[in-house]
Parts: C-alpha cells; structure tokens; sequence
C-alpha cells in the first residue's frame, strides 16, 4: 500500500523588526536548514522601516509580510489584520518572538483560531511593566513557550509560573556560515590600516544600554595603555551611536577604536579579531557570542543572562562579574600576553563548544518538534 504523504507544516514567524539583530538573524538561519517537505516557512513584522532581512527572507522562503506600526498600540491595532492574514496563509502554528509581538501575535492566534508558540528571548525583569503585564494577560493564549536558556526561564517560572509549558532551545548558529578564514581577516585589517601583528579585540553589538559600552570602552582604554598598537573593534550601530563617539574621544581613544557603523557581513571582521569582548549587563543567549566563538575567537565576557550556560571559565573563554573593567581588562591582557598559540587553542576550544551544544542544525530539530506538538493540540 503507498504511504500517503502529508502536507508540509506551515510555520508563520512575527516579530517586531527585521533589522539585524540578534533575535531577527535567528529567522534566516534556523528555517534553512528545515526539511522544506516537511515544513514552509512565512514571515511578519510591525516595524517598516527596519527590514535588512527582509530581502535574504524573501529569496530563500518567498513570503514576508509587513503590518505597519510605529508603536505598541499601532501593533496592537494590527491585531485582526495579522489573523485574517494568517488563515488565508494558512498557517498551521503562528511562532511569535519578543514581548510586543508575543502579545499581538496571541491575540490574533485566539481569532484565527491558530496554535500560538513564544520564544522569550531575554529575562521577564529587563521589561517595561505595561509590557509584562500586557504578556500576562496574553500568556494563557498560547501552546508552549520556549527559553533561550535556563536564566530565561527561571525569570518566566518567578513571574508567569508553569502554566502553559516552557521548555529550554538554547540558541544556535551556523558552523558553515561563521568559519574562520585568515585571509579575508587579513584583507579586513588592511582596510582599516591595522597592522598585521596588532592585538585587536572587537564586539559586533546594537549600541544600547544593557551593552555597556562605555565600560567596554574603559577595557580598551586599559589595554591601550598597555598596548598602544592595539586596535578595537566595535562594530555595529544603535541609539547609543553618539553617546559612544564621545567616550572615545574623552578617553582618547579615536586612533585606536575603529567604528565601521552597520555591517550586513560580519564574518570578515571576526576573522581579523583576536579576542571578542562582550560587557553587557543582561543578556539572554546573544547570537553575536556564538557567532564569534564558531570563528575561534576567545570570548572575555560578563556573567550576564544566558552568557556562564555558553563560555566555560578558563576553558572556551574567561568570565568576569558585570561592570568589572579591571577584571575584563586584565583577561585580554592575559590573552596578549599569551601569544597567538595559546588564543588559538582557547578558540579552536570555543568553536568545538558551539559545536557540542549550539549549532543551528540542533537548535532547528528540537523547534520542529515543538511546532509538530502545537500543531497536534
């Protein structure tokens, strides 16, 4: 008797933006590697005029949707509009990322009559309260909710409790994507006119608050001091923008911090780095640290959020307490000191940890199952 086949499963992703962030990278890379006989893939977002992503989705998955908004009560009013969208797409599960969209997008699964799943992406304290009680109201609304990481869902526990389930996907990257290649780090340093025996540590990160700039800035002042040839890489853009130029200046940094602005390709920087420093304050499982540490680079990082469930201390990388300049600094130091070989194997070390635990292939088999269950009811 022939196997009946079954239609694939049709996943609709909603989110806020489509700028690159770390959240909004995740969409590209997980539906990528799906079985396309088993699942098709569709997106939205509010927000029109954040949509880098918006191209790369529609060449590899064909449909991407936008539901103008310029605030969360304009994306609240999107509400019925997002649910009349999702029966004519047809959707099996709505898959909603970030707190505004995770309210909007439960609503519109209760009209559409669609099984909503949420991915938190960051600890229920971090948020506005309107917004938290908004979720709250909104929570019971949906089939199952997924934690970044084990922080995360300890803070959805102590707020919302257990009653819809939440389970732990850690984040994942592509091992493919982010592989080291010296030659294209060579070619980046000499664009920036960064010596080819120069330290450089670098961060690829959204220029906001919870960041810490300014005292990832006091770390390369540190090392500067130290080290006057070596060179510091911030790469990326946010509201902090001006805020940051200036620290540079008062810290007399501007021929040592290099800041290239927004950049769609990362990898090439990565490759010219030789440590990558994160010092922010509250995280969940940040993409741009798996990222690095897949491109062999030794992470000196903060003990914020999801970041100890990645960085094992001395082993893939070096953890300090948040706000320890001296501490953080001293670990890059240590790392120079070292010398090339002894970074090389702390990285080679990192990306077989991404490997063991964060690839994105593992990540996109344990979402399936859960979109298979929501589906079931």
């Amino acid at each position: 008797m022939a196997q009946v086949s079954r239609p694939p499963l049709r996943i609709f992703h909603l989110i806020k933006s489509l700028g690159r962030g770390g959240a909004e990278m995740l969409l590209t890379d997980a539906p990528a590697v799906s079985d396309p006989h088993s699942f098709q893939y569709g997106f939205g977002y509010f927000l029109p005029h954040k949509r880098a992503l918006v191209a790369e989705l529609e060449e590899k998955f064909g449909h991407v949707m936008c539901f103008p908004a310029s605030s969360g009560l304009g994306m609240l009013a999107q509400a019925s509009k997002l649910a009349r969208h999702l029966r004519a797409w047809r959707a099996d599960v709505l898959h909603c990322h970030l707190p505004l969209a995770g309210v909007v997008g439960r609503l519109a699964g209760r009209l559409a009559k669609v099984p909503v799943v949420y991915t938190e992406h960051n600890v229920l304290e971090r948020y506005h309260p309107a917004t938290r009680t908004a979720a709250r109201l909104t929570w019971p609304l949906q089939r199952r909710v997924i934690a970044v990481s084990a922080d995360v869902k300890a803070s959805i526990v102590r707020r919302f409790g257990e009653r819809v389930p939440v389970q732990v996907i850690l984040n994942g990257v592509s091992l493919e994507r982010f592989s080291r290649n010296e030659a294209d780090g060579a070619a980046l340093r000499e664009r920036w006119g960064i010596q080819p025996d120069a330290f450089v540590v670098g961060t690829v990160a959204v220029f906001r608050k919870q960041k810490r700039l300014d005292v990832w800035l006091e770390v390369a002042k540190r090392v500067a001091e130290r080290d006057p040839k070596a060179r510091f890489l911030l790469v990326g853009d946010g509201p902090l923008r001006a805020e940051v130029e200036t620290k540079v200046r008062a810290l007399g940094l501007g021929a040592q911090v290099i800041l290239p602005g927004l950049e769609p390709q990362v990898v090439p920087y990565l490759a010219a780095m030789d440590a990558y420093l994160m010092s922010s304050d509250f995280e969940g499982v940040p993409i741009a640290l798996l990222e690095a540490m897949a491109m062999q680079l030794p992470p000196v990082v903060t003990r914020a959020g999801g970041i100890p469930e990645v960085v094992e201390h001395t082993v893939s990388g070096l953890l300090h307490e948040r706000g320890d300049a001296v501490g953080l600094a001293a670990s890059l130091l240590q790392l120079l000191e070292a010398g090339p070989e002894a970074r090389r194997a702390m990285g080679h070390r990192a990306r077989e940890r991404i490997a063991s635990g964060f690839s994105t292939v593992r990540m996109t088999r344990e979402l399936e199952e859960v979109y298979r269950r929501a589906a079931q009811g």
